[in-house]
């Protein structure tokens, strides 16, 4: 097994048949934890070639369950119990859905669309009312801890829907997840990651800020985290990002470019509600500053090289 997928101790449930959608970074590891947990697995992704090679792997894992690949969402959730999905945005997810060859023209009656894409509140109540039309429930499950989080099979889920339908996904859901909570009706699970990403930004920035006056008053700032660490200061961020930061190494992680699709969401949704979002806002235009200086696809904690340190 690659360092794609980093197997773990799941929790033994019946076997269900599910498919998932969609195998980029997050989710070609998020559905290779349902297949070692023992479930039959279909899989779709736009590039046919990954979806065969994720079968290969999987396969060569010795994953117990029925796996395979098809050509389009339709055919994938032929009888599946559950749907995950996990694409890039809106847009993506209305193509894997809607239409003659989305997911809904294909699920049977009474399953279960659980989606972990980071994407607008909207299109997740626009999908749920799609999907209780067709006779189907549709979860909002947008997803926390990154790249790191979807291989060890640990992520943070945020979801949004019906709680009968919650209920009946959230053991296959924790074969992926560390923790795995129904916070309200569609969309909140989405308004939740949009409360994420707030934080988050903010928290960046700060920590930016620290480093580099520490490295300019001439501190040893490995020592200095080290110390501040242990107290009020201390975040996820300083944890697992601090001494990458101070080595100016960026190459890896979330990437700058799918947190300005995230921040774009956010400031869309304060526009539409009203709150005041002042450091956001200009954490986002920052972050613009990093993709013009190159940084599209380096991690978010890249903000620091903003500082000229």
């Amino acid at each position: 097994m690659t360092s794609l997928i980093s197997p773990k101790t799941y929790d033994a449930i019946p076997p269900r048949k599910l498919a998932f959608l969609g195998l980029g970074v997050m989710g070609y590891p998020m559905a290779g934890h349902l297949a070692l947990a023992g479930h039959d697995v279909t899989v779709y992704n736009r590039t046919g070639a990954k979806a065969a090679a994720w079968v290969a792997q999987l396969t060569e894992a010795k994953a117990p369950g029925t796996l395979g690949h098809a050509s389009t969402p339709r055919e994938a959730v032929a009888d599946a119990d559950i749907v995950f999905s996990c694409v890039g945005n809106d847009d993506d997810l209305r193509s894997v859905v809607l239409g003659e060859t989305g997911a809904l023209a294909g699920m049977r009656k009474g399953a279960v669309f659980v989606d972990h894409t980071t994407a607008s509140a909207d299109v997740a109540r626009e999908l749920s009312k799609a999907a209780l039309a067709a006779g189907l429930q549709f979860i909002d499950a947008p997803v926390s801890g990154g790249q790191a989080g979807a291989q060890n099979g640990a992520l943070t889920v945020m979801c949004g829907g019906d709680a009968a339908a919650f209920e009946q996904v959230k053991p296959v859901v924790e074969h992926m997840a560390r923790a795995v909570t129904l916070l309200g009706t569609s969309g909140a699970g989405q308004l939740a990651k949009m409360v994420n990403q707030i934080c988050i930004a903010g928290l960046v920035q700060g920590l930016s800020e620290g480093i580099a006056f520490g490295q300019r008053a001439g501190l040893d700032m490995e020592t200095v985290l080290a110390v501040i660490g242990k107290g009020a200061a201390q975040s996820w961020q300083m944890d697992n990002r601090g001494k990458t930061m101070i080595d100016g190494k960026f190459d890896y992680g979330f990437a700058v470019d799918w947190m300005r699709k995230d921040l774009g969401l956010v400031l869309d949704e304060a526009r539409r509600n009203g709150a005041t979002l002042p450091v956001t806002a200009l954490v986002d235009q920052f972050y613009g500053d990093v993709q013009r200086a190159g940084g599209r696809r380096w991690d978010t904690s890249s903000l620091i090289t903003r500082l000229g340190r």
